[in-house]
């Protein structure tokens, strides 16, 4: 089993939980004055570390990456929506779709994982 794709799978998890989180808290905001929805990023950080896109860490103390493995998920405050009178911006629709949408990857993603670790158990035997 490639430690490097386990641990990206179980990041992947990690941000998908979070995502769940998130998208959660904002259905329960739908009526809050004020209340700004916010977003799960990961794969795109991913994708930009795995291309050197990314914003690269030239000491231990700094923010960035050094490779793929070091991108963690992250939660910023949605823009682009329309806002409503009372200042809130969040989209019902959208807010079901992005739970439709995540819960199918959560499970795509714990196939995978279930086929490394069956792996693992077929090499081990």
């Amino acid at each position: 089993m490639d430690y490097h794709n386990t641990d990206l799978l179980h990041r992947a998890l990690d941000a998908s939980n979070l995502r769940q989180e998130t998208v959660s808290s904002n259905i329960a905001n739908v009526n809050t004055p004020g209340y700004k929805a916010k977003r799960v990023e990961f794969e795109s950080l991913l994708k930009d570390a795995m291309n050197g896109t990314g914003l690269q860490r030239t000491n231990d103390r700094h923010f960035g990456v050094n490779n793929a493995s070091d991108v963690k998920a992250r939660v910023q405050e949605q823009g682009g929506n329309m806002v409503g009178d009372d200042g809130n911006n969040v989209a019902i629709d959208t807010e079901m779709a992005e739970l439709s949408a995540n819960s199918i990857y959560y499970q795509s993603l714990i196939s995978q994982t279930s086929a490394q670790y069956n792996m693992l158990r077929s090499v081990l035997r």
